[in-house]
């Protein structure tokens, strides 16, 4: 999946878990792929119904990760659940390590300009700036285009993978050995797929 940024220490609250699966439809017996689907669309659906649309941004922080983590995180990448999930996850990572999303941000930025571009977060941007893009990611799946929120998400993943390379090794490998600008990459290219077939109406 997208970068393994460390989820809070935190059971998630079933509670939490069997509302979005009653709000979605779902039952017992459903299957998981099923329950990450309705889920997701139930949550874009409800995101772009008028009211506090700040709420959903914030989701993860109210639910706790590990709720989302339940229910989308084993879904295929290129889906509506696996999307958001890679999506909330990179917001997680630019609060939690902000610094160093920043710093890989900045080591990027000069050698793939075209895709900073397109991620919007800005040129000579600080941290908080950072932090603001990965927020407006966000807020574009519920009041814009889910579409080009996803490019947008993918092209800042492109940026730092770009980042890690130009730091070197102690910034593009995990301590397992895992090439972390590799799977970087691999999680844009995943909501670049996602954002094609949102437009051809077969994301699911």
């Amino acid at each position: 999946m997208a970068e393994e940024t460390p989820r809070p220490h935190r059971p998630a609250r079933f509670a939490d878990l069997t509302d979005l699966i009653d709000a979605a439809g779902g039952a017992p017996g459903t299957s998981r792929a099923e329950i990450a689907s309705a889920t997701a669309a139930v949550l874009v659906e409800a995101g772009r119904s008028p009211g506090d649309r700040a709420r959903f941004v914030d989701l993860a922080d109210r639910v706790g990760l590990d709720t989302l983590a339940a229910l989308w995180r084993d879904a295929d990448p290129v889906s509506l659940p696996g999307a958001l999930w890679a999506l909330y996850l990179l917001r997680q990572w630019c609060r939690a390590d902000s610094e160093e999303v920043h710093r890989l941000w900045r080591a990027g930025e000069p050698l793939a300009p075209a895709e900073a571009v397109v991620a919007g977060v800005g040129e000579y941007a600080d941290v908080e700036a950072v932090r603001r893009a990965a927020d407006a990611v966000l807020s574009g799946v519920y009041q814009g285009d889910l579409a080009v929120a996803l490019e947008r998400a993918a092209s800042f993943f492109r940026v730092v993978a770009t980042g890690r390379r130009a730091v070197g090794p102690a910034a593009m490998f995990a301590p397992d050995g895992v090439d972390l600008a590799e799977r970087n990459e691999r999680v844009a290219a995943a909501l670049c797929a996602a954002a094609r077939r949102w437009r051809d109406g077969t994301l699911r």
